[in-house]
């Protein structure tokens, strides 16, 4: 069985792009996380220590994705699950969304971005 955590809507401002105003000035990112786990353990002890706080996995994907200047939301995603799957040994696998809302784009556009799927055995 899987179950999961979520956080949604994360919102980190960031130096990630290819031109350079982006990697100068930076711009907002959000993010939405899927952390695939077996939650029943925690759904019977009510305890912390049972389960994954989203304080700590919050915090370790702010500083995956903002302490490094990345090119591509591809590799700062990767960036953001390695830190997930190495930090929370009981998460399987997460999803990760990151939606660039100010993209360079010569468009209107309602949203662009990348999702990734990473687990500790493919």
């Amino acid at each position: 069985m899987t179950d999961t955590i979520f956080v949604t809507g994360l919102s980190i401002h960031a130096r990630h792009g290819v031109m350079e105003h982006e990697t100068e000035v930076g711009q907002r990112f959000v993010i939405d996380l899927e952390l695939y786990t077996d939650l029943s353990e925690p759904a019977r002890s009510d305890r912390l220590v049972d389960t994954v706080s989203y304080a700590d996995v919050v915090a370790t994907t702010t500083a995956a994705f903002k302490n490094t200047n990345y090119k591509l939301l591809e590799r700062a995603a990767g960036a953001v699950a390695d830190a997930i799957l190495v930090n929370f040994p009981r998460i399987r696998a997460v999803k990760i969304t990151v939606h660039k809302p100010h993209a360079p784009i010569a468009a209107i556009f309602d949203d662009v971005g990348i999702m990734l799927t990473r687990s500790r055995h493919p």
